[in-house]
């Protein structure tokens, strides 16, 4: 018996007979987090933060099991003639908790984490085309926000932040083993809308800066450089790092180190 699991977009669950997410905010809420946490036992404490935070029901755990229940009922409905045993199996209680066991099945956000670390190794290690085919892999398994479709408690928001700051870290990665290889130009509008999204975010800038200038547009690179400046005294009242400071001064001095320099450690990692 497998589970395929989808939390990168909107939840979907499924077996070999059809899906099995139900469409009840609770019943679904649930599932979501054992599906967050694949084959690990859920406590009951966690299931019952998730779903109540610090408002539980005084039959909280009657609640929990009844949810349990119905999805068991709505795996029996896609397995059929004996699936009311394998429900239990697939979601079987242990210890003060449940499980969500998958077999073989996939998971999106196992197989997103994979690929994305494997991407970042190949571009430690200098081979810029693999690095760019993995991480290039590994955000083409998102399909929008972490659960979408999914009200989310403590626990999930966690993850949700967790999953959302991977993706980030992996987008870094991807943009700068492109830039690596040279493709700057197409770059430019990606890196435009990316430190809008994220206008204190060092790095993003630091790249969109590169990228400009390798473009022959160092005015647009330093104006870049201002403007987070500016973003960063307004929201928290500091200055840019000194790499980024370090950054600037190399775009004023047309300093050869911003030149491409196939298969090496970009500019502003180095700083």
């Amino acid at each position: 018996m497998t589970v395929d699991i989808r939390v990168l977009g909107p939840l979907r669950v499924s077996t070999a007979g059809g899906e099995v997410a139900p469409s009840a905010p609770k019943p679904r809420q649930l599932l979501a987090l054992l599906a967050s946490r694949p084959d690990e036992t859920v406590s009951m404490d966690a299931l019952v933060d998730e779903l109540w935070d610090s408002r539980p029901p005084s039959s909280v755990i009657t609640a929990v099991q009844t949810y349990i229940v119905l999805l068991r009922r709505q795996l029996t409905s896609t397995l059929g003639i004996g699936g009311a045993a394998v429900a239990r199996d697939v979601l079987p209680f242990e210890g003060w908790g449940y499980r969500l066991a998958t077999g073989d099945g996939t998971h999106d956000a196992q197989e997103f984490r994979r690929c994305a670390t494997a991407g970042r190794r190949a571009l430690a290690a200098g081979d810029d085309g693999r690095a760019a085919v993995l991480l290039r892999r590994a955000l083409g398994l998102w399909h929008g926000p972490v659960l979408a479709d999914v009200k989310a408690g403590p626990q999930l928001t966690a993850h949700r932040t967790t999953l959302a700051e991977d993706r980030l870290t992996a987008l870094e990665a991807r943009v700068e083993a492109d830039l690596r290889l040279g493709h700057h130009h197409e770059l430019l509008g990606e890196l435009t809308g990316l430190t809008l999204q994220y206008p204190l975010h060092e790095n993003l800038h630091a790249l969109f800066m590169i990228s400009l200038y390798r473009a022959g547009r160092p005015a647009q690179a330093l104006s870049s450089f201002h403007l987070l400046r500016r973003n960063l005294r307004e929201e928290l009242g500091i200055d840019p790092s000194p790499r980024m400071r370090r950054l600037q001064q190399a775009v004023l001095n047309s300093d050869d180190c911003l030149q491409p320099r196939v298969a090496s450690r970009l500019f502003p990692m180095e700083l």
